[in-house]
């Protein structure tokens, strides 16, 4: 252990921590500036104080003044250092970052061993940023993964963050229930102390005015107990139901599943396991008629259909006000008289009959053969 020199001659051992108690620029120390604050920068993550950060990148982003590092820093990502370890401080960092990226769940993935080969990549990737082993593929790979699944990981995001909204606002609910039955409480214990002492004045009184009967004073005290205690039960069952009745779960919206993400990977980084992704089919008008067509819209199938036919009766029509003022469409007369015409062409009524009659013979065969098997039955 090093050991620094006394006034006497004599050396005292120096505390563990004391070295990070100096700044490396300015050599500033916190024993003789107690409020000196120190900062780091991602970056680089060199621990300096407030004043050489404000000295040094006021101006603009300049290199790190530290011996042997030459990265360029910015004054607008120095920070107060969380933890006292700085390489706990980086490994939380990167841990945020990569997770950042990485934020698949389980059900975006078909089995449970495929989301458990993938967290185990994503852990990789952090082993490989913590301990600088391989840093330059592995950021590559990082990149292209986040570049890839970019609409995917926003998703993810949201979800998150509405679900921690969630969780926030159930805390907070369950927080003023806490205080809300605290102070119910409070005034419950108030007014149990004001009829406690209005109990005993009415008991003198009622003793005073009973002249000594105490069998009087003694009804008068059961009868207010029991109404108190009537009115207590009551309240409680009116809270009861409330609490039963009331709210709901606050992730009724988020059931734990998100919706399936893009799966467009490329070769560079290929996340195996995923769900196929199938697009929802877009939302079809409204048919009344259930997807069948009906026999109006139904091309003809014995005729065809002209657009005007030579006939005295239709001549005068054509030309006659009285019958075209109302938008009638002669067309349409055209359509039923075909459909009327040709309508009968389909059916055969010959073939109909035969097959009548084949079922009839059907059904009494199966019905005799039925009679004969019960009458056999009844034989028996």
């Amino acid at each position: 252990m090093s050991r620094a020199p006394a006034r006497n001659g004599t050396t005292v051992p120096r505390r563990p921590g004391d070295e990070d108690e100096i700044c490396p620029v300015c050599k500033s120390s916190r024993y003789l500036n107690p409020n000196m604050r120190f900062l780091v920068n991602p970056e680089c993550y060199h621990k300096m104080c407030e004043s050489c950060v404000d000295r040094i990148f006021s101006q603009g982003p300049a290199p790190c003044p530290v011996a042997g590092c030459a990265r360029t820093l910015r004054k607008q990502r120095f920070r107060k250092q969380t933890f006292d370890d700085i390489n706990i401080e980086r490994e939380v960092d990167i841990r945020r970052r990569v997770a950042q990226a990485c934020n698949r769940r389980r059900s975006e993935f078909e089995s449970l061993l495929a989301f458990n080969n993938y967290l185990e990549e994503v852990e990789t990737i952090t082993s490989n940023l913590c301990n600088n082993v391989d840093v330059a593929e592995t950021e590559a790979m990082l990149a292209s993964h986040a570049a890839q699944n970019a609409a995917a990981i926003s998703r993810n995001a949201a979800l998150s963050k509405r679900e921690s909204a969630a969780v926030a606002a159930d805390q907070n609910a369950r927080r003023e229930a806490a205080r809300l039955g605290r102070e119910a409480a409070r005034r419950e214990e108030e007014d149990e102390k004001r009829e406690r002492e209005q109990d005993r004045r009415d008991l003198v009184e009622a003793i005073g005015n009973s002249r000594g009967d105490a069998d009087v004073a003694a009804r008068v005290q059961l009868k207010k107990s029991t109404a108190r205690r009537t009115a207590a039960e009551k309240a409680a069952r009116l809270a009861a139901t409330a609490a039963g009745g009331g709210g709901g779960d606050l992730f009724s919206s988020h059931n734990g599943s998100a919706p399936p993400a893009a799966a467009s990977v490329l070769p560079e980084h290929i996340i195996k396991g995923l769900k196929p992704v199938t697009e929802p089919e877009p939302e079809r008008p409204y048919d009344p008629f259930g997807g069948l067509v009906p026999l109006a819209r139904q091309p003809p199938q014995y005729h065809v259909l002209r657009d005007a036919y030579e006939h005295p009766w239709l001549d005068r029509a054509r030309s006659d006000p009285v019958i075209l003022a109302g938008g009638y469409d002669l067309r349409e007369y055209y359509a039923r008289a075909m459909v009327e015409a040709f309508a009968g062409l389909g059916c055969f009524v010959g073939m109909e009959k035969v097959e009548a009659a084949g079922s009839e013979k059907a059904v009494a065969a199966a019905v005799g053969t039925a009679g004969a098997a019960e009458a056999a039955g009844g034989g028996e």
